[in-house]
């Protein structure tokens, strides 16, 4: 397979995975090695992170930080802005890389980078509308009103299945608010880190703007470890499992630090007797096997009305026939791989479990295998018919298994829907308006993301992304979801001659 796209962003067989610029500090002698799950080639090693080099990352990017956070908001708009003009340059050859290194479809690949891209126009609008509020004063001649500040620095932890696109939602936004970053990407995707820091690096660098306002350190959980547990990091954004988010916010509150948490995700669609059955199948199906199962607002199960049960399951069957299981970067496939073998023994032990707790499997699952297959990470996405309270369906499994059930009324559904820890997105499928009202009231789903005639995977970046219970909590992207990165300030000005005191408390000296 030819990789000229390694080439052009800048990546070699041995990469330093720590950098505040072009010029890396790394030393380490421990390197991580990346695989494709495409086709399992060696793609290239990343230098780990010791302490002693994230000390020098994180000096350098507090002495940047008292730069970039003088620079007017427009103006840190105006890099940002030239950020998503070279993105737009690189976006074929940093898809591909998405694609290769994760295994998600090319045109997935290239998705994530548009959603950069729009993260940096979303981005340049922001720097104009950092708002704040004025709010009238119970004092004569005295004004009150309300600004935001940047807070420092900020560590951001990404997961493996969005490599890049999820550090750009909060690296933009960040900076935009006029904070630094330092970026620890996935273990498992390193490659991606080190291309989106080469190309951000060539604006800073162009508009001498000092090196230090993006950073990246590389390597396991001790690595993401030297952050949570450092003071200097103002707020901790992660992105992960709920085990792995619980430990980072127990961690980050036990030095009163801020965290924004994006976890797990057990999402369902509801599909009521009033449905388009059309747009149900191609809703399910994407938001079952995009990303291979891999995205944390993957759908999970599918919660359908008795009356049209038998119907909707066949139409799934058919359409899980004509799935094409291949190398990503055919854009004829529909499926690419799981991200490497621990996770398709999840998939597998899950398939088991299911099994055990009495499911029925109406599209099989299995590893697939032949040269086509060689790295042994492609299977079989498969549909079972279970209970929503079996163990297994509760938990979240990152592959493609999508589950099926059935509902007596709506009530009951949204019930069931609601019934898991995670409270991430969720969709209902109906042409009835008091359904769907019904849905997305506060009697309805209790998810941060509620969708109507929409699959649950797919957000926009002009809304605030995140959810509820074990998600996290958290709101990335859009709308104002920029506040997290800012701490607000109080203000009361007093330009009368006398100094009356606030609820009528008289002092006279």
């Amino acid at each position: 397979m030819k990789k000229d796209f390694l080439k052009k962003l800048g990546l070699k067989q041995k990469n330093n995975g720590t950098s505040t610029g072009l010029k890396s500090t790394a030393s380490s002698k421990e390197y991580i090695e990346s695989y494709s799950p495409v086709d399992g080639a060696f793609i290239g090693s990343v230098s780990v992170t010791s302490k002693k080099e994230y000390e020098h990352v994180m000096k350098t990017a507090q002495k940047a930080f008292t730069t970039w956070q003088k620079l007017p908001a427009p103006q840190r708009g105006e890099i940002v802005r030239q950020y998503g003009e070279e993105l737009r340059k690189f976006k074929d050859p940093l898809g591909r890389l998405v694609s290769y290194e994760m295994g998600k479809s090319l045109q997935e690949g290239y998705g994530e980078v548009q959603e950069m891209i729009d993260i940096c126009d979303f981005g340049v609008g922001l720097s104009r509308q950092l708002y704040g509020l004025t709010m009238h004063s119970e004092r004569p001649n005295h004004r009150m009103y309300e600004q935001w500040h940047p807070l420092g620095v900020v560590g951001i932890i990404s997961a493996f299945n969005f490599p890049v696109a999820v550090w750009s939602w909060n690296s933009m936004i960040a900076m935009i608010c006029g904070n630094v970053s330092v970026w620890k990407g996935s273990e498992k995707t390193p490659m991606c880190s080190i291309a989106c820091q080469n190309i951000f690096h060539k604006v800073l660098k162009a508009n001498k703007i000092p090196e230090g306002v993006s950073c990246i350190v590389n390597g396991d959980y001790k690595v993401g470890e030297y952050m949570t547990t450092d003071r200097r990091v103002a707020l901790v954004s992660a992105t992960g499992s709920t085990r792995m988010g619980k430990i980072v916010a127990s961690t980050v509150a036990s030095r009163l630090g801020k965290s924004l948490l994006e976890l797990g995700g057990n999402n369902a669609i509801i599909v009521t007797e009033n449905s388009d059955l059309k747009i149900v199948v191609t809703g399910a199906v994407f938001g079952a096997v995009g990303t291979c199962g891999q995205r944390c607002t993957s759908t999970r199960r599918l919660i359908i009305h008795e009356s049209v049960y038998d119907k909707v399951k066949k139409a799934l069957v058919k359409a899980y026939k004509q799935l094409q299981i291949g190398s990503p970067l055919n854009p004829k496939m529909h499926v690419g791989p799981l991200i490497d073998k621990d996770s398709v023994n999840s998939y597998l032990n899950t398939i088991k479990e299911v099994k055990k707790a009495g499911g029925k499997f109406a599209v099989t699952g299995g590893v697939l295998e032949g040269k086509k297959y060689e790295s042994g990470c492609y299977v079989k996405p498969c549909i079972a018919e279970v209970k929503n309270e079996y163990p297994i369906v509760q938990h979240e499994t990152f592959a493609p298994i999508l589950y099926l059930m059935k509902y007596k009324n709506l009530d009951e559904a949204i019930a069931m829907q609601n019934d898991v820890p995670q409270g991430l997105s969720s969709a209902i499928m109906t042409n009835n308006l008091r359904e769907a009202e019904l849905f997305l009231s506060t009697a309805g789903s209790d998810c941060g993301i509620a969708n109507v005639n929409i699959g649950t995977s797919g957000a926009e970046i002009g809304g605030a992304f995140g959810g509820e219970k074990d998600t996290g909590g958290g709101r990335e992207s859009g709308s104002d979801a920029w506040k997290a990165y800012m701490r607000r300030q109080t203000t009361t000005i007093n330009y009368s001659t006398e100094l009356p005191l606030a609820q009528g408390i008289k002092f006279d000296i």
